[in-house]
C-alpha cells in the first residue's frame, strides 16, 4: 500500500470509528407522542436537572437528575433505573434538555451496565425540542 492509499485508509478507518461510537437511536417527539396515545409501555429515564424536572417532564417519566452524565457520580444516578429496566423488556426512552451529549453519555452507560442497545432510544431534540406542551406534567 503506498503513502496516500495508507493515509486515506487510516482517514477512513478512523471516521468509521468515530460515527460508530456516536451512533445512538433516536426517537422522533411524533413517534413517542403516538406511543403515549396507544399507551405503548415503555420506560422514560429523564436525567434533566431537578429544577427542570420539576417545571415540565412526560408523564411517567423516572427522575434521575443525572444530566449531563459525564461524571462518575452523575452516570450512577441511573443505577436506580436498572432495577427497572432489567426487570422489563420495554424500550427505554432517555429524556434530556436537548437531546445531545448528556443523553448520549446517559445512552452510552446503560449499555455499558448492560442494556440492549436495541431497547434504547433517545428524545430527538430532547425536552427542548417537545412540541406537544400539553402532555407535561408539573412537579415531582
Amino acid at each position: 500500500m503506498n503513502g496516500t492509499k495508507r493515509i486515506l485508509w487510516v482517514i477512513v478507518t478512523l471516521l468509521v470509528t468515530v460515527s460508530g461510537a456516536m451512533a445512538a437511536n433516536y426517537i422522533e417527539p411524533q413517534e413517542l407522542k403516538q406511543a403515549f396515545e396507544k399507551k405503548a409501555p415503555m420506560i422514560i429515564v429523564d436525567i434533566q436537572p431537578a429544577k427542570d424536572f420539576a417545571q415540565q417532564h412526560l408523564p411517567g417519566s423516572i427522575e434521575t437528575n443525572a444530566f449531563p452524565a459525564k461524571t462518575a457520580d452523575e452516570k450512577h444516578r441511573l443505577d436506580k433505573v436498572l432495577v427497572t429496566i432489567n426487570a422489563s423488556t420495554d424500550p427505554v426512552i432517555i429524556i434530556c434538555p436537548r437531546g445531545k451529549s448528556g443523553a448520549i453519555n446517559s445512552y452510552e452507560y446503560l449499555l455499558s451496565q448492560g442494556v440492549a442497545e436495541s431497547r434504547l432510544q433517545i428524545l430527538d431534540d430532547g425536552i427542548a425540542g417537545w412540541p406537544y406542551k400539553e402532555l407535561f406534567k408539573q412537579g415531582k
